[in-house]
């Protein structure tokens, strides 16, 4: 009795529990199913963003179409060696990279462009100036100067500059002539030519120079002084005939740098007299040379001349002057 009775109370308690059981399962329906959007692309012409993750179907060209850039930039930013092939998930920089800076200490030169050598001094070796522009040409000048004291003033000083630069190192240039420093020529004591040396024009008190002239050339005189249109006189003769000294004094000027003289030599004299020799063939004495009266010192010719003629000029204190009233008479 005992026995059944226990096994009824198993059974209820098993129907019991399955009841339970399928209660629940009825009372509790489907679970149910949200639909959430998928989260948005991100935005490939968004501005500020430095990297793109490249995705199938991008191309270099519409990744900088979409962010306003360069494709050839894009290439250079990200070191694409062939700019046409890029890979899904590859990221690519959408701006230049930023400097970084050098470790303390570290100096950096820039990077010359191609065609240019940089140039740093030597230890202990002054650095040369640039050569000037005399000492590279000096003939034919731009414009030559019309005959005055300022024109001789300049061209002497342009000839002092070019023999003071030295030529750059390196570079072939022509020697400038080095010249003796002048020293100072001792004044003859003044003394007044007889009146018999004047010339057949010559008046009191003309030739004042103390300076013992003589004829410059031996040829015939062909044009006389007539100042503003001849400042001096011409002497006809044939080309390669002497040019003479007039007086002693030293040479001022050799050269050709005078409108209208052609190869000149003028000499410098005692109280403030000079003598110009125009339209040589050849010169034959150099500038700072001193001369004697006599002298040979050119050769006649026709340079910036019409003819074979020499074209003498005495100048005193700048100022020319008659030659004939100084000069002895023929």
């Amino acid at each position: 009795m005992s026995i059944a009775m226990s096994n009824s109370l198993r059974r209820t308690a098993l129907c019991v529990a399955a009841a339970v059981v399928l209660a629940a399962c009825a009372s509790r329906g489907p679970a149910p199913v949200i639909d959430r959007p998928r989260p948005p692309a991100p935005e490939v012409s968004r501005p500020g963003v430095d990297v793109h993750v490249v995705r199938k179907g991008d191309t270099l060209y519409s990744i900088a179409r979409a962010y306003g850039r360069d494709p050839k930039d894009l290439a250079a930013w990200n070191n694409l060696e062939s700019p046409g092939v890029i890979s899904v998930g590859q990221s690519l920089r959408l701006a230049p990279p930023e400097p970084v800076a050098p470790p303390a200490g570290v100096v950096v030169n820039p990077i010359l462009p191609p065609g240019q050598v940089e140039a740093r001094p030597i230890a202990g070796v002054p650095a040369a100036p640039p050569p000037a522009a005399d000492n590279l040409v000096r003939e034919p000048k731009g414009g030559k100067q019309p005959y005055s004291e300022q024109a001789l003033a300049m061209l002497q000083k342009r000839d002092e500059t070019v023999a003071a630069v030295p030529p750059a190192a390196g570079r072939e240039t022509p020697k400038a002539e080095i010249k003796p420093e002048a020293k100072p020529e001792p004044k003859p004591e003044a003394r007044v030519e007889p009146r018999p040396e004047a010339g057949p024009e010559a008046k009191a008190g003309d030739n004042e120079s103390g300076i013992d002239w003589a004829w410059p050339a031996s040829g015939k005189l062909i044009g006389e002084f007539n100042d503003p249109s001849n400042k001096g006189v011409d002497i006809g003769g044939r080309p390669g005939d002497p040019v003479l000294a007039a007086a002693g004094g030293r040479v001022m000027y050799v050269g050709s740098g005078i409108r209208g003289y052609g190869n000149l030599v003028i000499v410098k004299h005692s109280n403030g007299y000079l003598s110009a020799y125009a339209h040589n063939r050849k010169i034959l004495v150099k500038e700072n040379q001193p001369v004697t009266k006599g002298q040979k010192i050119a050769e006649l010719g026709d340079s910036d001349a019409d003819q074979s003629k020499l074209h003498f000029e005495i100048r005193r204190q700048g100022k020319p002057v008659d030659p004939l009233k100084y000069l002895p008479p023929r």
